[in-house]
């Protein structure tokens, strides 16, 4: 791989260009990462690539090592894992609540202490999530609940 790094005062715009013989599956995550620093997320839904304004997204679920990325309207698919997920959108206001759900901040509509420390979550489209106790305290500290 050959990396070039070209500066120029009168550039108004980032440019990058990638050169490739073949588009891979290495070379579609590099580009989703690229995508991201745009706040947006590189998605699937019917066969479709579509890039996602993160503001959209509400929740995503991990289900049998898939990622699902919910917003009020819809329902995509991504090729991260949720770890992943997790790394990159801690800066834009998510957190991990439990083994299978990172949420968005803005869109909890109401908290609700649940049996065994556990906390209740309604987004802002209705759904209930179940924070875990190993995520609980962790999710309390970023609202400024405790």
């Amino acid at each position: 791989m050959k990396i070039e790094i070209i500066v120029d005062e009168k550039t108004t715009d980032l440019s990058i260009a990638v050169t490739c013989r073949q588009l891979t599956p290495e070379i579609e995550k590099l580009l989703a990462a690229l995508r991201m620093m745009d706040h947006q997320l590189t998605v699937k839904r019917n066969g479709e690539i579509r890039f996602l304004d993160m503001a959209e997204i509400i929740y995503i679920e991990s289900v049998e090592r898939k990622c699902f990325i919910y917003t009020s309207r819809e329902i995509y698919e991504s090729d991260f894992k949720l770890y992943e997920l997790e790394q990159q959108l801690d800066e834009y206001g998510f957190v991990r609540v439990s083994k299978s759900f990172l949420i968005r901040l803005a869109d909890i509509q109401s908290l609700k202490a649940d049996i065994n420390r556990k906390i209740r979550i309604t987004m802002s489209n209705g759904e209930q999530i179940i924070a875990s106790r190993q995520y609980a305290d962790k999710l309390k500290k970023r609202l400024g609940v405790i």
